[in-house]
């Protein structure tokens, strides 16, 4: 029986997903493109990764709980001073 793939990635996969997208963000910053831009340029493509792999009411699940974050603070106390 084949068992579907998880949900969740692995933390190791995160990571380093994660330490590729800081370096993309670095050479974009580093490039002179606003950082707007690169936060835009960023979630269309998040988005669009995510229609090729979860159902339309899982994205809107993901940015209801990215809406209620925001109105929270909780991004503001990420992100440190500024």
């Amino acid at each position: 029986m084949n068992n579907p793939p998880p949900l969740e990635p692995a933390a190791a996969e995160l990571s380093h997903a994660g330490a590729v997208i800081d370096k993309a963000i670095e050479y974009m910053i580093g490039q002179n493109i606003s950082s707007l831009a690169v936060a835009s340029a960023l979630l269309g493509g998040a988005l669009a990764l995510l229609s090729r792999s979860v159902a339309d009411e899982a994205i809107v699940e993901i940015l209801n709980n990215a809406v209620a974050s925001v109105r929270a603070g909780e991004l503001r106390r990420m992100g440190g001073p500024g």
